[in-house]
Order: C-alpha cells, then sequence, then structure tokens
C-alpha cells in the first residue's frame, strides 16, 4: 500500500455542523492532512474559529450558513462548494441534535421527536441528494454519515427521537451505498458512543453516566477526542476505497457486548418532576 494512501492533499471535504464538536475535531483532522474544508452550520458567526483553525494549517476554507431541514438552503451550499472549489471529493453528514432531558420514552415531547428526526435523519438525506447531483454527474463521491451506537442496537438511552433517526440514517447509509456503488459515490457511516470531551465531561462525571459506560464498555472506558481521528481519515481517504456500506462503530466494544444493564440507571435522577420513573402496570392515569 502506497505510503500517501491516507492523504488529503488536493481534495476538498464538505463538514456539516463544523461550528463545534465532532465537526471541528473532524475539520481539524484533515486539513492536517491536505484537505481544503467547506464548513456549514446554521450560522456563520460560529464558524469563524473553525475557518482560523483550518487557514491557520495553510488550508483554504469556505463557511457557508446552512439549515440542513431547508432543502433550497442546502441546494445552496452545494452550489457554493463546487463554484468555489470546481470539484468536491468528500461530504461528511455531522450535523445534528439530541434530546438531553433523559425523560423515560413514555414521557418524552413529542416536538423534541420531530426535530430531532428532522434535523438528524430528514437533513441528512437533504445534504446526501443534493450532494449526489454533482457527484454522480463527476462520476466519484464519498458521503460519510454520522449515525450511533444508538442506531445500531436498542440501549437504554432516553431519547427516543434520536434513537429513530440514527437508525434511519444506518438503514439509509446501506441502502445509498448499494443504489450508487456503481456509479462512483461510496457512503459509510460512523457510529460513535458517547464521547468524554470538554463540553461533556462535567456533565458525564457528576450525573454518574461516565462510570455507568465504563461499566458497559468492554475496553472500561469511553471514547476520547483522539479516537474520533482515525476512523474519519480512513473512511475519507483512498485508504478505504473498496469500502462501503460500512457502519463503523467507535465504541470501545459495546455494540459488540450486546450488554444489558437492567438499572438503576444515573439519569433516573435528572428529572425533579418524576419523568424518569416508569410507568408501570397498574398505574393510574394523572
Amino acid at each position: 500500500m502506497a505510503d500517501d494512501v491516507f492523504s488529503m492533499e488536493g481534495k476538498t471535504v464538505i463538514v456539516t455542523g463544523a461550528s463545534y464538536g465532532l465537526g471541528v475535531v473532524w475539520a481539524e483532522a484533515l486539513a492536517d492532512r491536505g484537505a481544503d474544508i467547506v464548513a456549514t452550520s446554521r450560522s456563520l458567526d460560529r464558524l469563524g474559529d473553525t475557518r482560523a483553525l483550518v487557514e491557520g494549517k495553510g488550508r483554504r476554507c469556505l463557511p457557508v450558513a446552512c439549515d440542513v431541514r431547508d432543502y433550497a438552503q442546502v441546494e445552496a451550499l452545494m452550489k457554493a462548494a463546487w463554484d468555489e472549489f470546481g470539484t468536491v471529493h468528500v461530504l461528511i453528514n455531522n450535523a445534528g441534535i439530541s434530546d438531553l432531558s433523559a425523560f423515560r420514552a413514555e414521557h418524552s415531547d413529542n416536538d423534541m421527536f420531530r426535530q430531532i428526526v428532522e434535523t438528524d435523519l430528514t437533513g441528512l438525506w437533504h445534504c446526501c441528494r443534493a450532494a449526489a447531483q454533482y457527484f454522480l454527474r463527476q462520476g466519484h463521491g464519498n458521503i460519510i454519515n454520522l449515525s450511533s451506537i444508538f442506531g445500531i442496537g436498542g440501549f437504554e438511552g432516553r431519547t427516543p427521537g434520536y434513537f429513530a433517526a440514527k437508525g434511519g440514517v444506518t438503514r439509509l447509509t446501506e441502502f445509498l451505498a448499494v443504489e450508487w456503488g456503481d456509479r462512483g459515490i461510496r457512503v459509510n457511516a460512523l457510529a460513535p458512543t458517547i464521547f468524554d470531551t470538554p463540553m461533556t465531561h462535567d456533565g458525564l462525571v457528576q450525573s454518574g453516566v461516565m462510570e455507568m459506560l465504563e461499566g458497559r464498555t468492554p475496553m472500561r472506558r469511553i471514547g476520547m477526542t483522539e479516537d474520533l481521528i482515525g476512523p474519519i481519515v480512513f473512511l475519507a481517504s483512498e485508504a478505504s476505497r473498496y469500502v462501503t456500506g460500512a457502519v463503523l462503530p467507535l465504541d470501545g466494544g459495546l455494540t459488540a457486548s450486546r450488554g444489558y444493564q437492567p438499572g438503576p440507571f444515573p439519569m433516573d435522577e435528572f428529572d425533579p418532576d418524576g419523568r424518569g420513573r416508569p410507568i408501570m402496570p397498574g398505574d393510574p392515569w394523572e
């Protein structure tokens, strides 16, 4: 295998949700390996730090405001990317939201379910479809979707909208890999567990979720930011040129264990109104 098989020199990558979190990690990792970045988020102002980070590495960065729920905005994003760079090689569908309330499913909010599905699944589909109009015509393209371990199995996680959306992403990834594989487009997905980042660390420790996850994970730790870099470089580069339709768990072996924890769960204590309490047979209607 050639020494430069992981190089991203001469490649252009679109990263949605690139104003914070995993999107910034992936934009930086690919810029380190030579890629130019099209960075998107709903707010253009929030992309300033990402642009400075990428340009500080000597790479070009085009910030574009885009709400992935609006297909017209997604079409405008794709046009701006191709107009600026002439071609795009990789689309990373990272934009998404979740529900941090930790309510039991029977207490969950219907509107929040809808918002998550509209962003994490429908918005992702908008990006796939709009990019494919260009990828299919140029004869090559590489789509990397953000799924989750919650899109692979029924882990206790308290976010029904997120489970539904990420399950849809997993199946859509496989479908599009089959649909477009003969026309030069690869479609894969990453399925991370919960990661220990500066944004999540205090909450994970104080809630007890960190200890719970470490106990359930075969590697006995949860993911760190640096664990994200190798997988995204692999899927974005020519190193994975014969890989499509894959959903790669980044979870320290958690999905392989198929383990179920009967509780008690730390998140049951989050809500003072008792929406962590399960409704049991015989409970009265309030």
